[in-house]
């Protein structure tokens, strides 16, 4: 018998391993802390008390009854901690012999990798469960400590964690430092120069003045010196002519693949999670059955097998040649200390599955990632790429000053990786190629040049960006909170909690965040502290490699913990405030105020329980509605996607996916939607309009 999480991935192992196995899925963990209690035995040494939910009763059953007429169990739980953990709640809970169980593991679910796996059975690694538990036990005991303050003191439906907390720190304290941000002025000068007697032009900016970087704060001085600028004579003192290599970025790791996902594809951290989830445990690509087509997606090591680097160099050099294929393998360094959640880095089963090949058998955001991760391996096994790099040095000499002006530029030689795949960049990231510039052929060191135009340009520093789920996980991972499993539900809980909403794919934090923020950041200074929780990490990574004791952790950790929620209890007043909308409830008369549920803001009457009426919160966004002129609303479907509706529904059903602006179409006075991050477009006579042209800049000001 082989247990397995998934149904799908139970399909694909069955398939593999044919007659003579059950493959039975356990439909994730099996067994948990209750739900409605601590389950934590604080005098006991932090004992935990599981139990097998209602809903997977018939499933533990089922598994028992399959236990006992097997001759063999193997555990084929996925190779990372959480993996591990379920393997050994799956003995405990089904009752399996110690004798009868192995334990499997395999970081791609193809016919070699199952077949080396069980040839190669263990035991279960008590250490990998013992760090899980203490991760389960340690968020447990923050949970349910904070949460019912946050409810008694603020209101209900708040919750806090461990990590979410830190999360949220970080957002909050970006997002005060961009309102705190004063923009200081500051002035550039390029000036487009000509060879003497040529005709290509080509521009430099001004880099130094009598041998000091230039101070140009403000339009006055910049003017001074442009008079001095304007007749001094110009002169190419140095010209340097070099190449740059610009290697591959490393395969995937699950934070990687969160990034550039995001970046490339729009997907949150949660969508590629489940999409990479669904590629991993198999699907039908016309060999017969459901096959695996990438490794395991848990993983912060961008280590390589010997064998997929093989096929991988061997495809490379039959469909590239071998100036694409590097002289030895390229090696990438794990970033994350202590990796221990997989030992290979995201990237194909197979090489040769070329995503043309399989797109007939996806979804088109199945082939989507499964491109995206495909090229980037692919192009980490291949040759640098050569850049040919002119640096070009002019010396103008005025009247007064004596001017330094560099223009730098770069051709491609040899494309290398970038025949195959270029890593994105946000757009608060400044490409090194921004600024090439085409340099003219023939320049010579002595030469004369031309003044054709001074090129003065204003300029106000910017705020530091705001996070968006990319730019967090990086910030994330940089400082060692939370692991490949732990991304994509930090950044969902934060945003289904109502602390963070998501915006133009960046993360601007809610009133409600601000306030649990500020509360925590104020009482419990350690819990939202950025390093003490990268040392918390750093702890259950010596749980992970037998080093140390779970219990030590969790005990050093409640010992600073359990005083400090005591006198949080004392000396954290009661906030809870009533909020009146200003009208009265038209069953009772009383006044209707507003309340917070699972599902946010809604109206109810302050007469509660006595009086249970109760009504939608609409949020306004200042726009009317193009077919009744009711109040345009901001709506939500049961899945979470943002859409705008008319607020007199059902009456009226107007509803866009697009949010509305306050300003009318230029052409017929229609309704203008946000379009993309520089275009509107009208609903009724669907021009499309730069947002700049009609005094729109952005969609926050919109």
């Amino acid at each position: 018998m082989v247990i397995v999480e998934s149904p799908a991935k139970a399909r694909t192992v069955g398939r593999f391993l044919g007659k003579g196995y059950t493959v039975k899925a356990s439909v994730g963990h099996i067994r948990d802390l209750l739900r409605s209690e601590l389950s934590v035995d604080v005098e006991n040494n932090f004992q935990p008390k599981y139990r097998v939910p209602n809903e997977k009763r018939a499933v533990v059953k089922e598994i028992k009854d399959l236990v006992k007429k097997a001759e063999e169990i193997y555990l084929a739980t996925d190779p990372d901690r959480e993996g591990e953990a379920i393997a050994w709640h799956l003995m405990e809970a089904a009752e399996i012999p110690e004798n009868l169980s192995r334990r499997v593991v395999f970081h791609e679910i193809t016919q070699p990798a199952i077949e080396e796996a069980f040839s190669h059975p263990r035991s279960i690694n008590m250490n990998l469960v013992n760090a899980q538990q203490g991760r389960r036990i340690l968020d447990r005991l923050v949970g349910y400590n904070l949460s019912p303050l946050l409810w008694e003191k603020v209101r209900s439906r708040l919750s806090a964690g461990r990590v979410q907390s830190v999360a949220l720190r970080l957002i909050v304290e970006r997002e005060r430092e961009i309102e705190a941000f004063v923009p200081v002025e500051y002035w550039t000068i390029a000036i487009e120069l000509k060879p003497h007697g040529g005709r290509q032009s080509y521009v430099a900016k001004l880099v130094k003045v009598n041998e000091q970087e230039p101070q140009l704060p403000d339009q006055a001085t910049v003017q001074g010196l442009l008079e001095d600028m304007e007749p001094a004579v110009y002169r190419v003192v140095r010209i340097k002519r070099g190449e740059r290599k610009r290697k591959p970025a490393a395969p995937f790791i699950t934070s990687t693949l969160q990034q550039e996902a995001s970046r490339k594809l729009g997907y949150t951290a949660r969508r590629t999670m489940m999409i990479a989830q669904q590629l991993y445990e198999g699907l039908d690509v016309g060999e017969g059955g459901s096959t695996g087509l990438i490794t395991y997606m848990r993983t912060d090591s961008t280590n390589i097998s010997d064998l997929a680097q093989k096929e991988a160099r061997d495809f490379i050099l039959n469909t590239y040649g071998k100036e694409y294929l590097p002289q030895t393998p390229p090696q990438y360094k794990t970033r994350a200390v202590g990796a221990q959640e997989a030992h290979e880095a995201i990237r194909p089963t197979s090489v040769l599955r070329m995503p043309e090949k399989v797109k007939p058998f996806l979804s088109p955001e199945q082939y989507k990632l499964y491109m995206l991760i495909w090229q980037r391996f692919v192009a980490s096994q291949m040759e640098s790429a050569v850049m040919d790099t002119v640096s070009v040095e002019v010396e103008g000499k005025g009247k007064i000053n004596v001017y330094l002006l560099r223009a730098s530029g770069s051709t491609l030689k040899f494309p290398g990786f970038l025949a195959v795949y270029e890593e994105s960049r946000d757009e608060d990231q400044k490409s090194e190629d921004e600024d090439n510039v085409r340099i003219p052929p023939g320049l010579e060191e002595g030469q004369l040049q031309e003044l054709q135009r001074l090129l003065p340009e204003q300029h106000f520093t910017q705020p530091p960006p705001r996070y968006s789920e990319a730019t967090l996980v990086q910030t994330l991972e940089e400082n060692g909170i939370g692991r490949p499993s732990t991304y994509a539900p930090i950044l969902s809980t934060i945003v289904e909690r109502g602390y963070v909403v998501r915006e133009n794919k960046k993360l601007i934090p809610t009133e409600t965040g601000l306030l649990v923020n500020d509360l925590l950041v104020q009482h419990f200074p350690d819990i939202v502290d950025v390093g003490f929780t990268a040392k918390m990490e750093s702890d259950l990574d010596q749980v992970a490699s037998g080093s140390r004791e779970w219990v030590d952790v969790i005990r050093s950790f409640y010992e600073n913990f359990e005083p400090t929620i005591k006198k949080a209890q004392e000396s954290i007043p009661v906030t809870k405030t009533v909020e009146k909308i200003g009208r009265a409830c038209p069953q009772c008369g009383h006044d209707l105020i507003i309340r917070w549920g699972r599902y946010g803001k809604f109206i109810s009457c302050s007469n509660f329980p006595e009086c249970r009426y109760t009504e939608p919160w609409l949020e306004k966004i200042g726009v009317a509605c193009p077919e009744c002129g009711g109040d345009l609303i901001e709506r939500k479907t049961r899945k979470g996607r943002v859409f705008y509706g008319c607020s007199n529904y059902p009456t009226c059903q107007f509803t866009t996916w697009k949010r509305p602006v306050a300003t009318p179409c230029p052409n017929c006075g229609g309704l203008l939607v946000i379009s993309n991050k520089r275009e509107l477009q009208c609903l009724k006579c669907e021009e499309s309009f730069l947002q700049e042209e009609i005094g729109v800049t952005s969609p926050e000001s919109a």
